[in-house]
């Protein structure tokens, strides 16, 4: 299931066992023969810091919003909880929360071109007060969104005939009203009739012998999604990345050409700090593909090219940072060079590791993990579908070898994941020592592989400067173990739950979300066991060496069995011995207590010590009766 590929060099950690993954959940699946709308397909999936909330964008201009729930709904009662031990079973588990409309078609008229409403990136923002806040752009336009839930108010009770009442919010009747006869303390009597200026809403012929003012309550809860601030008319090319800086006030948004730094406060003004334009635009030689800051220093930030290379540059050296800090970028084989090597060399991705010390690439082939102290070279290159190097040519006629696939890190780094053709996704072991290649399928049986063949979406509308292809037949393959590939369906987007191993990947409409059945005890206790089975044998000839003179020679059944009866009657025949030991110890301590006055420091140390063993050994019992707790609870913890 691998493709026969292989990982290379080396990788920073320990050596995790590798994950066994199963599918979770879907949202918007399709049934058989359903076609695909173009609007409906995902192009974007991020989660936020916390997890607890994941979001997705279409080429329909729409965000929808998930939020977890398998946190929430384990309340209940202390016994219920005693129960069930959800803590170890427990993985993430998300329903739809809300969605919005983020952007709209439009229409430049200076420049003729037409602006899709397709999402390209989602990027969540610091919650405040409640409020969700999370940035999304198209090609053009960044927008900054609010998410707040709005509680509705509706008056509840009034002085009025339900019957004839037709407001705002829903009008009850009161106890109070009086009859036709009922007399009121203003003057006013049966044969007066009051009305409301409203001609909705009138008061009864006998009138309201007491006045009760309207009641307002709340009722039910509305997401309410809002848009606070718009930044627009900044890129001349189509915007392919946005970034949030960890000081929570400025992000970056990044087009072909030219790297902005915005502040979230201010939508009118943006700081150009990269411009690779040249005077001539045939001098043109590589293009920004990818940009992402530092996830800890507010002042770095790193972009990726359509050469192959990473350039890190620190804010702190110029206004406009046209010199980088350092550069990685990976030296040309000799005599490998082809017409598709610039191609296939260009990095459709980055993303920082949650510490920033590793700088995760994507490019047509591979996968790199790069050291930010090391601008050699990568110090792991994990190869992503090899077995489709013999098929650049046939890639390039049906324009799939400008496909961009995302990657993504799992939170402590231990793992890398990224997408390929027929809807399949790769997860790769990035730790030293690690073999781990697993192969799974976006589906409710992820191990299964299969040719799934949904009608093609059309082409995006985009003015990338970098595109100019032929379009040819698009005709499915064979991979190494023999299995169909399909170009038609590919699995370009996917994301990494931060704190646990859920990955969340999108397959044309539909989010699909996986978790691992890892190991269910800590980090630390698995390694400690990885440690000890690797040291175990040796570990084992070495007792064996020491204690050789204790083993028999021949070990025989009839041996065997002669040295258990010894051991059993030896030990059986010592008990009448202890049984004198311990009460002698026992009339030993009587006659301590007795000539208490006579008592030294050491033969009352020796008392105490007695009463401190005694009183372990209750302790212990007591414990392992109660099934190793404390209490004889089990007390589980809401977070």
């Amino acid at each position: 299931m691998n493709g026969g590929d292989e990982v290379v060099a080396a990788a920073p950690g320990g050596p995790t066992p590798p994950l066994e993954w199963k599918f979770s959940q879907v949202f918007g699946e399709r049934t058989a023969g359903e076609e695909v709308q173009e609007v409906d397909i995902i192009s974007a999936i991020e989660f936020d810091k916390t997890g607890d909330h994941l979001a997705t964008g279409d080429r329909g201009g729409r965000v929808v919003l998930f939020e977890r729930t398998d946190l929430k709904d384990h309340g209940g009662s202390r016994r219920d909880l005693e129960r069930m031990d959800y803590s170890v079973s427990r993985h993430p588990e998300f329903r739809y929360k809300t969605e919005f409309q983020s952007h709209e078609p439009e229409f430049d008229y200076l420049k003729s071109l037409e602006i899709e409403e397709k999402i390209n990136k989602i990027r969540w923002c610091q919650t405040a007060n409640g409020a969700l806040f999370l940035l999304s752009t198209n090609d053009k336009t960044i927008k900054f969104w609010k998410v707040q839930e709005k509680k509705v108010k509706k008056i509840s009770e009034m002085n009025v005939d339900p019957s004839k009442a037709v407001g705002n919010g829903s009008l009850a009747s009161s106890s109070n009203l009086s009859s036709p006869k009922t007399y009121l303390a203003n003057g006013g009597g049966p044969d007066k009739s009051f009305s409301c200026l409203s001609n909705d809403i009138s008061f009864p012929p006998g009138g309201i012998p007491t006045l009760r003012l309207p009641q307002v309550t709340s009722h039910e809860t509305s997401l309410i999604a809002r848009c606070r601030r718009v930044y627009a008319h900044a890129h001349d090319y189509h915007i392919n990345s946005i970034s949030n800086n960890s000081d929570g006030e400025t992000f970056i948004s990044a087009d072909d050409l030219r790297i902005n730094l915005w502040n979230l406060e201010i939508s009118n003004q943006s700081f150009n700090i990269v411009d690779v334009k040249p005077a001539n635009m045939e001098d043109l030689t590589e293009v920004i593909t990818s940009a992402e800051f530092h996830p800890t220093h507010c002042n770095t930030l790193a972009y990726s090219s359509s050469k192959g290379s990473i350039r890190l540059i620190d804010l702190r050296q110029s206004a406009l940072c046209d010199s980088h800090a350092k550069l990685f970028e990976e030296p040309e084989a000799p005599g490998a060079r082809s017409f598709f090597t610039e191609i296939i060399a260009s990095i459709s991705d980055i993303k920082f590791g949650k510490e920033g010390r590793y700088i995760l690439s994507r490019d047509y082939m591979t996968l790199k993990l790069w050291d930010i102290n090391m601008d050699s070279g990568p110090v792991q290159t994990f190869q992503v579908h090899e077995y489709l190097r013999p098929k650049l040519c046939d890639l390039y006629e049906n324009d799939s070898i400008f496909d961009k696939f995302e990657c993504c890190l799992s939170g402590d780094g231990s793992r890398v994941a990224t997408g390929s053709y027929s809807n399949l996704f790769r997860v790769f072991g990035s730790a030293t020592g690690s073999t781990e290649a697993t192969t799974l399928e976006a589906s409710k049986n992820p191990m299964r592989r299969q040719v799934q063949t949904p009608s093609r979406p059309s082409r995006s509308l985009s003015s990338s400067i970098t595109r100019v292809v032929r379009r040819g037949a698009e005709i499915p393959g064979v991979d190494a173990n023999g299995n169909c590939y399909d170009f038609t369906t590919k699995l370009l987007h996917l994301a990494w739950h931060p704190t646990e191993n859920s990955i969340a990947c999108a397959a044309a409409n539909s989010l699909y979300m996986f978790v691992s059945m890892a190991s269910k005890f800590p980090p630390k206790l698995v390694q400690a066991s990885n440690i000890l089975f690797k040291n175990g044998r040796t570990y084992y000839k070495q007792m064996v060496e020491q204690n050789k003179h204790h083993v028999q020679e021949l070990p025989t059944i009839e041996k065997c069995q002669t040295l258990a009866k010894q051991l059993f009657y030896t030990r059986l025949a010592s008990i009448p011995v202890r049984y004198e030991a311990f009460w002698k110890e026992v009339g030993h301590f009587k006659n301590a207590i007795k000539s208490k006055e006579e008592l030294n420091v050491e033969n009352a140390g020796l008392v105490a010590l007695f009463g401190v063993e005694c009183f372990a050994w209750f302790c212990g019992g007591e414990i392992i009766g109660r099934g190793f707790t404390f209490t004889g609870y089990y007390v589980h913890y809401k977070i």
